[in-house]
Parts: C-alpha cells; sequence; structure tokens
C-alpha cells in the first residue's frame, strides 16, 4: 500500500504542478514564449502572422508573440496543452 500511495501521490503533484502552469499561462502574460506539447497538424496554418516559431520538434513548438493572450490563441487554434516557457522560477538568476 505505501508503494501505491506514493505513486498516487505523486501522480497528484504531478498533475497539479501542470494546472498550475496552464492557468499561469491564460492568466497572465508575464512569459515570453510558450510550448505547445504534441502540436496537431496544420497548427502553424492557424495561427496569426504575429506569431513566431523560436524552437520545433517532433513533440514540441516554441513559440513567442508580441501580442498579449498568446496562449488562448493557441488553444482556439487546436492546442491541447500549452505550458509557459522562460520565466525564471523561484529561485533567483544568478549574478554574471
Amino acid at each position: 500500500m505505501t508503494i501505491r500511495r506514493l505513486l498516487l501521490a505523486l501522480a497528484g503533484m504531478f498533475a497539479g504542478w501542470l494546472a498550475v502552469l496552464v492557468v499561469v499561462g491564460l492568466f497572465s502574460d508575464a512569459a515570453p514564449a510558450f510550448v505547445v506539447v504534441l502540436p496537431p497538424e496544420g497548427l502553424l496554418t492557424r495561427l496569426d502572422p504575429d506569431v513566431a516559431v523560436m524552437a520545433a520538434g517532433p513533440f514540441s513548438l516554441t513559440l513567442t508573440s508580441e501580442q498579449p493572450g498568446l496562449a488562448r490563441r493557441l488553444y482556439r487554434a487546436g492546442a491541447s496543452l500549452v505550458l509557459p516557457a522562460g520565466l525564471p522560477g523561484c529561485l533567483p538568476l544568478p549574478r554574471p
């Protein structure tokens, strides 16, 4: 039972972490870019012209835009999971 509880706790923690990232992306424009996980085919053709591709791979797209509300626009274009990218996190950045 202990291993099962541990696995459930870890899965719950991971799901909660993803939920926080999704909420931050939807309600804040603090992130300089967004990662679309497993982008649907044709997503780029449905995006506004102001959206720039920063990186592309077989399992993700990293996109940025000068206009606010990029995460919402990505969901409207058909993305199933959009996560903020480029945020510094909780720890302070090291001084150069």
